[in-house]
């Protein structure tokens, strides 16, 4: 499913105008980045959690030559899902 498609599907679930269900789906991933941007976290319970992991450096290997590298730290976006969407998956 992309995006198209998840719109019109939100759309009929809601009975709302695709427009509308485009400006909600945009606001909720304009929201959600912006708190993982300021540190925080969204949680939705039933859902899951959004939330930022740090990565500490590490060395890795250069598959091609051998050689070690160092990979630097970074922060990642993570998706924890909750116990009611993982048994509705189930």
């Amino acid at each position: 499913m992309n995006k198209t498609e998840l719109i019109a599907a939100i759309a009929d679930k809601a009975g709302i105008a695709k427009k509308d269900a485009d400006k909600a789906l945009t606001a909720f991933i304009e929201t959600v980045t912006d708190e993982l941007k300021a540190g925080g976290k969204v949680q939705l319970v039933g859902f899951g959690t959004f939330e930022v992991k740090e990565r500490a450096e590490r060395t890795g290997i250069n598959p091609q030559t051998k050689a070690q590298i160092k990979i630097p730290a970074s922060k990642a976006p993570v998706f924890k899902a909750g116990n009611t969407f993982k048994s509705a998956i189930k």
